[in-house]
């Protein structure tokens, strides 16, 4: 049985960047905890090292968060890639340097998927833009496409 595991991460403080939350929230709701699928939810605040414990024991690793809406595509589902690169910031990561830090201290490499969202909105509040929500609520729907196509082969 494949399992697989959907972070939604961001500050669901700073209305858009709250975007991962939502989806990751959206897709608790909507997934069967009956069937015989392992499919689990988790949301954080941002990516941090301790986060390898968690995703070594999963085949597929979603990772869902907001960018800035200087790119073309309010939504973008990329590959990512086990690349390790440092951060200015200790405690925080991007989804290749765990990938790749998974791989190297477990030799595991779950495939990884980072589902990214045009934000809007960056200022003080919970409530997401109606663009971004509007996008959002398409991603819930794509992520649970892509997880039944993986999980059915």
């Amino acid at each position: 049985m494949l399992s697989v595991i959907v972070i939604g991460y961001g500050n669901p403080n700073r209305q858009d960047d709250g975007v991962g939350h939502y989806v990751a929230d959206r897709i608790a709701d909507k997934i069967d905890q009956s069937s015989n699928k392992q499919i689990d939810v988790l949301t954080c605040h941002q990516l941090e090292v301790e986060l390898i414990e968690t995703i070594k024991d999963y085949d597929v690793v979603i990772f869902v968060d907001a960018q800035s809406n200087e790119r073309s595509a309010n939504l973008e589902i990329s590959e990512v890639e086990s690349i390790y690169s440092t951060s200015a910031f200790t405690h925080f990561m991007k989804p290749s340097s765990l990938i790749a830090l998974t791989e190297c201290l477990y030799k595991k490499k779950p495939k990884a998927l980072l589902v990214s969202i045009n934000g809007y909105s960056f200022d003080f509040g919970t409530d997401l833009s109606p663009e971004t929500q509007k996008w959002g609520d398409i991603a819930v729907n794509e992520i649970l496409r892509l997880i039944e196509q993986l999980t059915d082969h």
